[in-house]
């Protein structure tokens, strides 16, 4: 698995990047969530450049024009809910992208050990498709992990580009063990050092989900 941050060279991401983590700024939902469609604009277009693209005639007022035009089968998959930003930014630069998505979250028993579970999942065939797994937070990456073996039941992507804003060391690391190929790129805007007890990233920004759409309450 080949890793790219895209934070670790200048670029406007780290503006964005800069507000998603500052508490003041994420205090305004709307902002909370611009930002991430922002990041996943320009992360979309570096994904562009990596695609495999052939020549198309387009006929002008005045004549007709060769471009260059991607071919790949482009499908999104998301994880609910905080993936849902994040997600829009994706569908907006590739607008012809058919979507996917898995309902997941994590449970904690009596003795403090998190289980992730999934009660959802609706995706398109996936058989040689260019497949984007979107998520905000990479912590442990036993999440994305689990959400991936289930859209596997929809087909076998060709490439698969995993695409979140932080990551954590120990979930990039699970990552490179779970997808040892060359046909999967991480993409991130950043990778944090550790967790917290509750494996949350830290320094991180919190709960993606709750800075976009509000608490919930935990259900019984």
């Amino acid at each position: 698995m080949k890793v790219i941050n895209l934070g670790a060279a200048d670029s406007i991401i780290n503006r964005y990047m800069s507000q998603l983590r500052d508490s003041t700024y994420q205090q305004n939902r709307t902002l909370f969530r611009q930002n991430l469609t922002r990041i996943a604009h320009a992360m979309a277009y570096e994904i562009s450049r990596h695609l495999s693209y052939t020549p198309h005639q387009v006929a002008t007022p005045l004549g007709t024009s060769e471009v260059r035009l991607p071919e790949d089968r482009i499908v999104i998959g998301t994880v609910l809910r905080a993936g849902l930003a994040f997600h829009q930014g994706f569908l907006d630069v590739f607008d012809g992208a058919d979507s996917a998505f898995v309902a997941a979250y994590r449970e904690e028993d009596d003795g403090g050990e998190l289980t992730i579970r999934l009660e959802y999942m609706a995706a398109p065939h996936l058989d040689g498709s260019t497949f984007l797994l979107v998520d905000p937070m990479l912590a442990t990456g036993g999440s994305l992990e689990l959400a991936y073996k289930a859209f596997l039941g929809a087909g076998c992507p060709e490439k698969l580009h995993i695409c979140v804003v932080i990551a954590s060391e120990e979930g990039v690391e699970r990552l490179q063990r779970a997808f040892p190929g060359d046909n999967v790129t991480l993409w991130t805007a950043a990778i944090d050092p550790v967790l917290n007890n509750d494996a949350y990233i830290v320094p991180g920004l919190g709960d993606a989900g709750d800075l976009s759409f509000g608490p919930k309450i935990k259900q019984s």
